[in-house]
């Protein structure tokens, strides 16, 4: 049973906001925490057991020893003490010692950076003199500066920092920090080495997804990761079987199916003229363009290579198959933009949804432009009917005959719109409908941009 930490739901959804989205991101993040946390906790307790309780002993024995001498002045307050308690302080206790005669104590002190040292030093002299005093530990980078006031003025003790401060705790901090840094650069290489070999199998993938082969994927990475990608690499070899024969399939499925058509045409070309015939011929027209969208739309465009494509020019030829449909049509667009499409596939897409705007409009514009987001939208308006928001996505699906509905007309068979979604998926977009400013209805194809 799963551990579940009872956090609350406002707290739940702030913490998935922050945390990483990318396996990398997680993946570092689960390294560098745990490590960062231990580093944390390493040190505080370094500073809480060994630090703080060293300091403090030499804390202590310092305070100890400016509290003897400021007693042996007291008893006898002259020049010969002092000298003395001078000789004996530099030669064993590492400390320098003067009087100054009618002085007071400084009435303010600097604060340290590091003010458990402050705390720590004030403690041990409050516990040791009786007089008043005054300390300062930032004046001097080696030394510390402390001050008794005295009847004839004031006793100024001049001591080594290391006398009443641990001072190799850097030395131990930066020690931790250099091997958190090597431990932590060590992690993120072997990391991102596992994380590429997921994003290789990723973009194989997608490429695979778009018709798009990589020649130079192979198995890496971990165990998992290298049975992943092996089971891809069948699945692969498995479609492109089944796309084979399909294509077999279709081939012969056409010859067999066109050569009685070109008897019938051959028949009705040689009868006598009528109006029995021209139905006839009608009947005939109709079968062979339903055959062609059949196997137009179970063959696909899958097979054909990316190219840099001019969408201008893509544009314009459709703007060509329109006005031949006896619209009328506005192109506008960058003349510039080329993107890597597979052409065939496009033209046959635009061709499909222009002749599905012509069926059911007089007025057809068509657009490119690059969105906010990087993706190429070419758009196909126009100022027919539309179609209703409700039944969008019924229209979009393969056979679909609405009625009232612009994927219907006298001979189609409800796979324009359905060839070109499947044609934008394939480029890894999406068709979408929306309703157009010019009343009808506004077809868009987006895809993310490559360059060309």
């Amino acid at each position: 049973m799963a551990l579940r930490i009872p956090f609350p739901p406002l707290w739940r959804r702030a913490i998935k906001r922050t945390l990483p989205k990318t396996l990398w991101g997680r993946s570092l993040l689960i390294i560098v925490l745990p490590v960062f946390l231990m580093q944390v906790a390493v040190t505080w307790s370094f500073f809480d057991a060994h630090w703080q309780t060293v300091t403090a002993r030499l804390s202590d024995s310092l305070a100890g020893e400016i509290a003897w001498m400021v007693e042996s002045w007291r008893e006898e307050p002259d020049e010969a003490t002092l000298q003395r308690l001078a000789e004996r302080a530099e030669q064993t206790m590492q400390l320098s010692i003067a009087l100054q005669v009618g002085r007071a104590l400084p009435t303010s002190r600097r604060t340290s950076l590091f003010t458990a040292q402050d705390r720590t030093l004030n403690a041990a002299l409050d516990a040791r003199l009786d007089d008043p005093y005054w300390f300062d530990t930032t004046r001097y980078p080696a030394y510390i500066d402390i001050q008794v006031q005295q009847p004839e003025g004031v006793l100024r003790f001049i001591a080594p920092r290391e006398r009443a401060f641990a001072s190799q705790a850097h030395i131990f901090v930066l020690w931790l920090a250099l091997a958190t840094l090597l431990l932590g650069s060590v992690a993120i290489v072997f990391i991102r080495n596992q994380v590429r070999a997921i994003e290789r199998l990723s973009e194989a993938a997608e490429a695979f997804g778009r018709g798009v082969d990589l020649p130079g994927f192979k198995p890496h990475g971990a165990r998992e990761v290298r049975a992943a990608a092996h089971a891809f690499i069948d699945m692969r070899e498995r479609i492109r079987r089944h796309i084979d024969q399909r294509t077999a399939l279709l081939a012969s499925v056409s010859h067999d199916l066109r050569t009685p058509l070109t008897r019938l045409r051959l028949a009705l070309a040689l009868s006598p003229p009528g109006v029995e015939t021209e139905a006839m011929q009608s009947d005939l027209n109709e079968m062979e363009h339903m055959i062609d969208e059949y196997l137009a739309f179970a063959r696909g465009q899958a097979g054909e290579a990316e190219e840099a494509v001019d969408v201008r020019d893509l544009l314009a030829r459709a703007a060509e198959d329109a006005r031949a449909l006896g619209a009328e049509v506005s192109v506008s667009g960058d003349e510039s933009l080329r993107a890597q499409l597979r052409p065939l596939a496009f033209r046959r897409a635009m061709a499909n949804l222009v002749s599905n705007a012509a069926n059911h409009a007089r007025t057809i514009r068509l657009g490119a432009r690059i969105t906010p987001s990087g993706q190429l939208e070419l758009s196909v308006e126009d100022d027919g009917p539309g179609i209703a928001p409700a039944l969008r996505e019924e229209a979009l699906r393969p056979f679909a005959r609405l009625d009232p509905s612009r994927n219907q007309n006298t001979k189609g068979v409800g796979l324009g719109l359905s060839i070109a979604r499947d044609v934008a998926r394939s480029h890894g977009g999406e068709l979408l409908l929306d309703d157009s400013d010019m009343g009808g209805l506004k077809a868009l194809i987006r895809i993310p941009l490559r360059g060309g």
